[in-house]
């Protein structure tokens, strides 16, 4: 089954899709958020071009494990999905975006200041955690 990951921010959400039962995600670039309606739209085309079975996103928690100020901006988006009747599933992504720009040091200084990168692999970080969760 084909999985998507969405990394979701204020100006913009990072895409990645992989397979269950395979490790790897592959970043598949970024949205510049117009609003819910717009960004649904736009994540609805992103599922049907990329043959997605099912979206995880990220939903940050503080470390204490409450929901954050992020997690409640997140949420009318995922609701606004379900109800167009994706399956929608929420993963903890504490210290996604730390290990996000710990890969993206590696990377050649014009990908690492290019907008949205960051995005991109956090959602690529966040779906490997899913996908070596194996369910």
């Amino acid at each position: 089954m084909r999985v998507g990951a969405l990394d979701v921010g204020e100006a913009r959400i990072g895409l990645a899709v992989g397979e269950e039962g395979s490790p790897f995600a592959f970043g598949r670039g970024y949205l510049v958020r117009k609003g819910l309606s717009a960004d649904v739209e736009a994540l609805l085309d992103f599922v049907r071009r990329e043959g997605l079975a099912k979206l995880v996103v990220g939903f940050p928690l503080r470390t204490d494990l409450k929901e954050s100020a992020q997690a409640q901006r997140v949420l009318p988006l995922v609701e606004a999905l379900r109800a167009r009747g994706l399956e929608v599933e929420l993963l903890d992504e504490r210290y996604t975006t730390k290990a996000a720009w710990e890969r993206l040091r590696q990377a050649p200084k014009r990908v690492r200041q290019e907008k949205g990168k960051l995005d991109e692999m956090s959602a690529v970080i966040l779906l490997e955690g899913y996908l070596a969760r194996g369910l």
